[in-house]
């Protein structure tokens, strides 16, 4: 992918992760893991269950600190002590967790709206404007936004969680299992959905799935975490090209191969 205009090749890393290790009493999940993902790049992280991608992610966001090591997102650690730094960290990220994680009480507008009311920035009017801009992004109607979390498909929950990760209009957007709980056709268009948005938006994609279709769909890279640590990490072709257990299995299924080749690279 090409790098957007006026792009440093000197920039940091949207992501940087340096000698990351996590442990619950005595079970390691992660030992020494080092990570980057450069500004535009999807990378999409995979790994068996158990393996601790999950955990990955949400040390990332700062939901949860390592053992040992430290993440970076824009060039400042994510559980930075200054209260002021952590809050401008978080407000360049956008997360759409598994299930959509909306508010049930909450109508389709009020979710989407939540995060912009949060900032105590703007006025009603301003978040009006800017909630029906964000469901037109997912491809959402005005009349939608009424509705209520029960009232929604599985895809239209997707799309809401997406448009509210999307109001702040984030440089990164963390995803974990985007397409859990879709049907062939509904992942697909979710896929191209996501895709669409981030040629146009230019943000920054870390996700967890399982789905090779998904992957081979939207990843520009691929992380693969076995063994506690990172065991491989580069394009299809070149994590392939690991001799390791894990990565022969994963992608040996026919869905595998056709997909190489097809991701967003």
């Amino acid at each position: 992918m090409s790098e957007p205009a006026g792009a440093s090749h000197t920039a940091l890393p949207v992501i940087a992760i340096r000698g990351l290790s996590t442990q619950f009493d005595d079970a390691v999940i992660h030992r020494d893991i080092d990570l980057a993902v450069e500004r535009g790049q999807m990378l999409g992280l995979v790994g068996g269950s158990g393996s601790g991608k999950t955990t990955l992610l949400r040390e990332i966001v700062g939901l949860l600190a390592p053992s040992k090591g430290e993440v970076r997102l824009f060039g400042h650690a994510v559980l930075d002590a200054d209260p002021k730094r952590r809050r401008m960290v978080r407000r360049r990220f956008g997360m759409l967790f598994q299930q959509g994680a909306l508010f049930s009480a909450l109508s389709v507008f009020d979710n989407i709206a939540f995060p912009l009311r949060e900032l105590r920035m703007l006025d009603e009017a301003m978040i009006v404007d800017l909630v029906l801009l964000k469901l037109g992004m997912v491809e959402l109607e005005p009349r939608h936004a009424r509705l209520m979390p029960a009232e929604l498909s599985g895809g239209m929950v997707k799309r809401v969680a997406l448009a509210r990760a999307l109001s702040l209009e984030p440089e990164l957007l963390v995803l974990d299992e985007p397409t859990a709980g879709l049907d062939p056709d509904r992942s697909e268009n979710f896929v191209k959905l996501l895709k669409t948005l981030q040629k146009e938006l230019g943000f920054t994609v870390i996700m967890v799935t399982h789905d090779l279709e998904t992957l081979m769909g939207l990843a520009t890279r691929l992380a693969v975490l076995a063994d506690h640590r990172i065991v491989a990490c580069g394009t299809v072709e070149e994590v392939l090209a690991v001799e390791h257990p894990f990565i022969r299995n994963f992608f040996a299924s026919g869905r595998a191969a056709a997909g190489v080749g097809q991701g967003a690279g």
